[in-house]
């Protein structure tokens, strides 16, 4: 079966029953605001399996680092461990739980060994050069989402995805600009604002001229 070049997303909700059905609930809401997301950017929308694992399948020069953002950001967030990469997958019909591929292989096998090695993103572009620096820059990212405090995660949220300013988070959240500034600081949003700048550019480089 021919192969053509894709970008493969797999996400697991960390440390909640599989069968819990706030999670899932969660995860389909999730799976909804990504293929809104990246509408256009598709090759096949989100699913979830039957284990509870959510899947998606982008074009191979798609942004993933805003599904790692939309899921660490959500309102009512919960840990996911992401293995995304970037790779030939087969063509077919219907949503990335039915599709199969090289890239989907890979991408299972780097989601065993993140599980293993505790790691909660892994990015393969397929780019040996930029992948050794993703791998180091990663679990800062993981960590920085991580350590956001509810309210921290709203102003996140607008200022990262909605890239608000901060008189704007201001005046849409109802406080003063100063508590804003504060919580920049506290949550060490401009570092977070940043390094999600810098990873992207190195995915983005990683894959300038790739197939």
């Amino acid at each position: 079966m021919e192969e053509v070049p894709g970008l493969v997303l797999i996400g697991n909700v960390v440390g909640s029953p599989i069968d819990e059905p706030a999670t899932m609930a969660w995860l389909r809401d999730l799976a909804d605001e990504l293929d809104e997301a990246y509408s256009g950017r598709r090759i096949a929308s989100f699913g979830l399996t039957q284990d509870g694992e959510l899947q998606g399948l982008l074009e191979p020069d798609a942004d993933p680092i805003e599904a790692v953002l939309r899921a660490a950001l959500h309102s009512d967030f919960r840990p996911i461990r992401w293995a995304i990469v970037r790779g030939p997958v087969h063509r077919g019909r219907g949503r990335a739980t039915h599709r199969v591929g090289t890239a989907f292989m890979m991408a299972r096998h780097e989601m065993e060994a993140a599980r293993d090695s505790h790691e909660r993103l892994v990015i393969l572009s397929g780019d040996e050069a930029a992948d050794e620096l993703l791998a180091d820059l990663n679990p800062i990212l993981a960590d920085l989402l991580d350590g956001l405090t509810e309210r921290q995660r709203t102003i996140a949220r607008l200022a990262i995805l909605q890239q608000l300013r901060q008189s704007e988070i201001a005046d849409r959240l109802g406080v003063r600009a100063a508590t804003i500034s504060v919580s920049f600081s506290r949550a060490r949003l401009r570092s977070l604002q940043r390094l999600v700048s810098g990873i992207r550019r190195v995915y983005a480089n990683a894959i300038v001229g790739g197939p």
